[in-house]
């Protein structure tokens, strides 16, 4: 737990992924084309992947843990919170109170 906390903190947006996931890659994509720049943790090429994963599958309450999206060091969820947070027009704000977004 500890170094997704770590981890998580480290930047403005930091998405938690498996490089085979395509949900995953659907949510990375969305912030690209917001205009940020995510960290994105590939969990299955990490030497402590597992460990994270179980970590952040207590934190999302859910299996499978990815993709786990962090905003300005907390959780937003997953891919369902993302695109309800865009869709409701919540989430450029939020990318922008975190200094993921400039303009």
């Amino acid at each position: 737990m500890d170094r997704v906390t770590k981890l998580a903190s480290q930047r403005a947006v930091v998405i938690f992924s498996m490089s085979s996931c395509c949900m995953c890659h659907t949510v990375t994509r969305l912030f690209r084309e917001l205009g940020v720049n995510p960290t994105v943790v590939e969990l299955d090429e990490d030497q402590r992947g597992k460990e994270m994963e179980k970590a952040l599958a207590r934190l999302l309450g859910r299996s499978p843990a990815v993709p786990a999206v962090f905003i300005g060091g907390r959780l937003v969820g997953s891919t369902d919170k993302v695109m309800s947070l865009h869709l409701g027009g919540n989430l450029v704000p939020l990318l922008r109170n975190a200094g993921a977004l400039w303009v």
